[in-house]
């Protein structure tokens, strides 16, 4: 792999200073490559709906960074 440029190391440090302001009554979710903010739900929970899938209504933020949700391949 080829060294990461001045750019995207400045990127990487950016997002790990929101890391540590992230508030914990946030999350987000990986949804059709973009991040989903969430809103938490009372308690502190989740917002996941009856079916087991994430509750859109808690959806406050759509960022577009490109991402995606699945595991890494073996």
């Amino acid at each position: 792999m080829e060294e990461l440029s001045k750019e995207e190391k400045k990127a990487i440090d950016a997002l790990k200073r929101v890391a540590k302001k992230w508030p914990k009554s946030l999350w987000l979710f990986s949804g059709s490559g973009s991040l989903c903010v969430l809103k938490k739900a009372g308690g502190n929970n989740r917002a996941i709906n009856e079916t087991g899938g994430v509750c859109q209504e808690h959806v406050v933020a759509t960022i577009n960074i490109e991402n995606d949700g699945g595991d890494w391949y073996g």
